[in-house]
């Protein structure tokens, strides 16, 4: 799996994660070990770009969407 795609994935289920995310994006694309140009497509939400990088296609993942896990 691309990392790109692990972050992505890690995004949609760690709230913890998601929140640091919202306040300094770019702390965590560096910190997930993406490729310069993995890192730019995130970070300017170029969704082209993040489709062909992570194989994936539309219908396959949601670009719009932020899921949040919480403890009960």
């Amino acid at each position: 799996m691309s990392n790109l795609l692990d972050l992505m994935r890690k995004l949609g289920s760690d709230a913890a994660l998601a929140a640091e995310y919202e306040k300094d994006p770019e702390a965590v694309v560096r910190r997930a070990g993406l490729s310069d140009e993995e890192r730019k497509a995130m970070l300017g939400k170029d969704y082209p770009a993040i489709k062909r990088l992570t194989g994936l296609t539309d219908g396959k993942f949601a670009t719009n969407h932020v899921v949040r896990a919480y403890d009960e």
